[in-house]
């Protein structure tokens, strides 16, 4: 017998990719779970199991860089703040951060399949009483129309979202005289897609670095101390934190301004969640 749970719950995570470079990602979690029936007609509690299963996928990689270590040009290796991260293709970026910062995976890409797989066989070494398998499916939200990845950091938050490489694949609505703008929603999506936001009090100088054409980010939160470092054209630099709030009226002011007409914005941070702002020119 199996029960099924679609939607259990969502993951927001960073992944280095070969071709993309730094991309944020969202995936929905789908899970099945085959055991056998008990003398009370059912195969386990859900109020159970639901709770054990979210814990351990908001606890292992939700929040984190996903590294895929056998990567063309990735090199890990141990640093003063935790671990180091460096890459060469498809551009040179280093992630130094405490080592939960990061999911480091013995693969050459990582696919959101190979992924599930691999959670549901770690999952599988301890499963609740009487369940016998588990198998999950990560996906992407279903969107019609503009949608874009960001990475970011956020230096004040008091959960995980202070690890400076995590990120989110997101809507983008913006509506003017009243009326969704499908084509301002696919230029922004487009200048803001696989872009790292940053924080302008998080800039740092980056030294030999920044005569290279590269960024530098450093900043220091509950979690211990982290930096990044990687091309000037893949940051966009906001005068605020990173916060989708803040994302949302610095769209809604750069739009009204380049456009001159009152903008309002519905900006998410991944799955179901985000704000929205006002602007006028």
């Amino acid at each position: 017998m199996t029960l099924f749970v679609n939607h259990l719950t969502h993951l927001d995570v960073s992944l280095w990719c070969p071709t993309r470079g730094l991309a944020g990602a969202s995936w929905l979690v789908d899970v099945e779970l085959d055991g056998e029936l008990g003398e009370d007609g059912m195969l386990f509690d859900f109020g159970e199991v639901k709770p054990w299963l979210k814990a351990y996928l908001d606890d292992s990689l939700d929040h984190t860089l996903l590294v895929p270590t056998r990567a063309p040009g990735v090199t890990v290796q141990e640093c003063r703040e935790g671990l180091s991260v460096r890459t060469t293709h498809s551009y040179p970026l280093e992630v130094r951060a405490p080592r939960q910062a990061f999911t480091l995976l013995p693969w050459a890409e990582i696919t959101p399949e190979r992924l599930a797989d691999h959670l549901a066989a770690e999952l599988s070494r301890h499963p609740p009483a009487r369940v016998a398998a588990i198998r999950l499916q990560l996906r992407d939200e279903a969107i019609e129309g503009a949608a874009y990845t960001y990475s970011h950091g956020l230096k004040r938050h008091a959960g995980n979202c202070q690890r400076i490489a995590h990120g989110h694949r997101s809507r983008l609505h913006i509506w003017q005289a009243g009326r969704r703008q499908p084509a301002r929603e696919a230029e922004w999506a487009e200048r803001l897609a696989d872009r790292y936001l940053v924080d302008a009090a998080d800039l740092a100088d980056a030294g030999e670095d920044e005569h290279l054409g590269r960024q530098a980010i450093r900043y220091t939160a509950d979690q211990g101390h982290f930096s990044l470092c990687l091309p000037h054209e893949r940051c966009v630099i906001l005068p605020t934190p990173t916060t989708v709030e803040y994302i949302a009226a610095w769209l809604a002011g750069r739009i009204a301004r380049e456009s001159g007409q009152a903008t309002r914005v519905q900006a998410f941070e991944g799955i179901d969640k985000g704000a929205i702002a006002e602007a006028r020119p």
